[in-house]
Order: C-alpha cells, then sequence, then structure tokens
C-alpha cells in the first residue's frame, strides 16, 4: 500500500507543478519548497536538540502556539521547528520570533521524509488537529520518536472511520498519544481500536485566554470610539461586507463602526471605503485630530484586529456566508456577543456557542438589522449574550497544562 500511496504523492506533485504555471497560491506552494531541505541544511545543526511541531495553516499555527511557548520557556536550550502545509499559514508566519526555524514541510514521499527526519532528527514531533502524513508517521514510529498529535478533531465522514479506511487507520496508531477536542472524538477512534487518547479540549481556549492578560491599549481606538458604543467586524469578505454597508449606511444608531477585512488589496480597500455614506478614515490614513469625528474607520493593517476586539461591545466575524468562517474566539474572550453568517458547522467553538446562543447567526440584511437593533434595544440582553462567550472560554481552557504534563513524562 505504501508503493502506491508514493506514487500518488509524485503524480499529485507532477500535477501541482503543471497547475502553479496558472495558480498563484500553488506557485507559492510549489516555489517555497524548492528551497525547502536547503533551508532546513542552513537552520539546523547536528547538534541541534529539536522540537517539531507540524500545522496546515495559520488556524493550526495558533491552536499550536501554547504548546509552543511553552516548550520554548521549560526548555531553553532546544530548538522550536514550526513546519506549514499551506502557503496561507508560512507566508505570513515565516519571520515569526515564536519559532526558531520555520520551513515548508516538504511532499509527503518516502525519500523526502528520509532526508527531512535526517536532517532535523526531532526529540519530539507534534502534529496539530487534522495532519496525518502515513509516511512521516511511519518514519517517525520507526525511529521510535515521541509524536503526539493535539487538538484533534475527528468526525464519523472521514475516511479513518471507513471500511476502506485501513491505510489512514494505521497511520493513526503511530502517535504516542493523541489529545482530542471532544469525547465524540474520543468515542469515535475508540471503534477503531486506538485507546491512547485523552480528551483535552482545544489550545486555542488557552490561546486567547493569554489575551486578557496582556496590554490591549489602542490610542487611535480611543480616540475613535470616545464613549460611544462600538461594533468591530473582523475578517469580512465581499459577502459580508455587503451586508454590513447597507446596515451602516442607514443607521441612525449611536454607534460607530471598524471594518478589518479579510483582503488587504489597495483597490478593494478604497472601493470598500467609498461605498460608505458616512464619514471614513483608513488606518493608514490614520489622523487624531479628526478621527473622533469618523463612524467608520476601516482597518487595511495586519495584527490590530485582536486588541480592536477588546474595544467592541459587538463583534462580528466574517467568514459564515462563503468562504469558511474566522476566529470567533479572539472576540468572544472579551465576553462581547459575536455575530456570524449562516455557515458555521464543523467548527466546533461556534458549533458550541450558537447551541449556548453566545454567538448569534443571520442569514441576510433584515435578520442583522433587527438583531443590532434588539442588542442597543436591550443592553440587559447584549451584556448576557457576551457573557455566555466568556464563561465558555474561562470554563474550557487548560489543553496545554494537560499537554505539557504528558511531555514531560516523555522527556
Amino acid at each position: 500500500m505504501y508503493y502506491l500511496y508514493n506514487l500518488i504523492v509524485q503524480i499529485f506533485w507532477f500535477y501541482l507543478k503543471i497547475v502553479a504555471l496558472f495558480h498563484p497560491k500553488i506557485k507559492l506552494f510549489v516555489e517555497g519548497r524548492k528551497d525547502a531541505f536547503g533551508h532546513l541544511e542552513r537552520s539546523v545543526a547536528s547538534s541541534d536538540r529539536i522540537f517539531w511541531i507540524h500545522v496546515a495553516s495559520l488556524g493550526e499555527f495558533e491552536q499550536g502556539l501554547p504548546i509552543i511557548e511553552k516548550l520554548r520557556q521549560e526548555y531553553p536550550t532546544h530548538k522550536i521547528l514550526v513546519t506549514f502545509f499551506s502557503p496561507s499559514g508560512y507566508e505570513i508566519k515565516k519571520n515569526s520570533q515564536v519559532a526558531d526555524v520555520i520551513a515548508y514541510l516538504p511532499m509527503d514521499s518516502a525519500n523526502n521524509v528520509v532526508r527531512f527526519l535526517k536532517i532535523v532528527h526531532p526529540e519530539l514531533a507534534i502534529f496539530v488537529k487534522y495532519e496525518i502524513w502515513p509516511n512521516y508517521l511511519r518514519h517517525l514510529k520507526d525511529k521510535k520518536i515521541p509524536t503526539l498529535l493535539v487538538s484533534a478533531l475527528f468526525k464519523k465522514r472521514q475516511v479513518y472511520f471507513k471500511s476502506y479506511g485501513g491505510f489512514m487507520r494505521k497511520a493513526l496508531t503511530a502517535f504516542h498519544h493523541i489529545f482530542v477536542q471532544d469525547t465524540a472524538s474520543e468515542h469515535l477512534l475508540k471503534t477503531i481500536g486506538i485507546k491512547n487518547i485523552s480528551v483535552s479540549g482545544d489550545t486555542r481556549l488557552d490561546r486567547v485566554s493569554e489575551i486578557l492578560e496582556r496590554d490591549n491599549t489602542l490610542d487611535f481606538m480611543v480616540k475613535f470610539k470616545q464613549n460611544r458604543l462600538c461594533m468591530v467586524a473582523g475578517s469580512t469578505w465581499p459577502e459580508d461586507e455587503s451586508l454590513l454597508i447597507d446596515f451602516i449606511n442607514s443607521s441612525q444608531k449611536n454607534l460607530k463602526f471598524v471594518l478589518a477585512p479579510h483582503t488587504l488589496n489597495s483597490e478593494k480597500i478604497l472601493g470598500l471605503a467609498g461605498a460608505f455614506t458616512k464619514k471614513t478614515m483608513l488606518y493608514t490614513n490614520l489622523d487624531l485630530a479628526t478621527i473622533s469625528d469618523c463612524e467608520v474607520l476601516i482597518i487595511n493593517h495586519i495584527g490590530l484586529l485582536t486588541k480592536i476586539y477588546s474595544y467592541a461591545d459587538i463583534a462580528y466575524v466574517g467568514g459564515g456566508f462563503a468562504t469558511g468562517l474566522h476566529n470567533t474566539l479572539e472576540p468572544a474572550v472579551f465576553g462581547i456577543p459575536v455575530i456570524i453568517g449562516p455557515r458555521f458547522k464543523g467548527f466546533k467553538e461556534a458549533e458550541d456557542l450558537v447551541g449556548q446562543k453566545g454567538i448569534l447567526t443571520v442569514s441576510d440584511r433584515w435578520s442583522f438589522g433587527e438583531l443590532i437593533k434588539k442588542m442597543l434595544d436591550n443592553p440587559d440582553f447584549r451584556r448576557k449574550t457576551g457573557a455566555v462567550n466568556a464563561a465558555y472560554i474561562a470554563k474550557n481552557k487548560g489543553a496545554s497544562v494537560q499537554i505539557m504534563n504528558h511531555i514531560r513524562k516523555l522527556l
């Protein structure tokens, strides 16, 4: 079976190189891997003691971050290597200081895996959430390198639980231990004979909990908000923005608005700013002398959204109408109500909080307008909704503590 799998990997890689000629994101995926081994050879010495954390993209990186930070704190003589599968995560985090080495993961072929492990020689390997690569896992197991899967989430529809999923089920047996987000995942794994499981929850809850402990002050937000109520719409896409534009332009309420679009293309940002009939300012044209007069602030800059959420009385998180829901935990940790579009299935924290009525869904402009009106007219409803979110995070944090306790026993 491994022969067939390796053949498929080689065919897939050849196909990607052709597609890369016409697709910018796939081009990054292919071009970035051309020097992957060279980058690793220049960055890792044979004497280095390596902890390797592998993530798919940006969301999984955030899940792995609490573990990375704790490993760095407790084992300062080790180097931290983080590998990405996706260019969207790598390109944003490639210069991050949280790890000693950040690289693309070479494709999961037998030859690549042998070369990778020879260069990296990790003492511990941690895979985050969905990253199951049979060749890597097989060789890690053969070399008796402790390997963990953290913040994992399993669904019955996945290949591991199908009659034809034996090859991928075998890959799961390479993990020394699997930390899952919920009991449903634990039960599914037990049905296929995997018992080295702990229900630890999602490490992202630890990550967002730490946000409350830092200084989230932003002087421009203090001047912009001016003690008025404020709605922050984060990671918005055109489908979200069409809904927001109509509401904001017609709003007569004493409410200020911050929009942080997912795409920061200059032309699109200028088009968005031009769609508002109310006084609007771009972050890149910030003028503290006049910002208090503005009703709409557009954040066309990366890295500010989490702190901006601390000033919100209501949050809207984009992606729930078409592209895939973005991070709802970052606003939720501040104990404010969160509004999303109708497509949130597969995002566990959103499913949980929609059920508990801390996150509220809208399906169109009318339902969005009615919900905002209710929140503004009923402050008690707004506060109680937000309190549900804060309580959920406080109750469910602690996954990284459990995982670190296990790691200490391995090392």
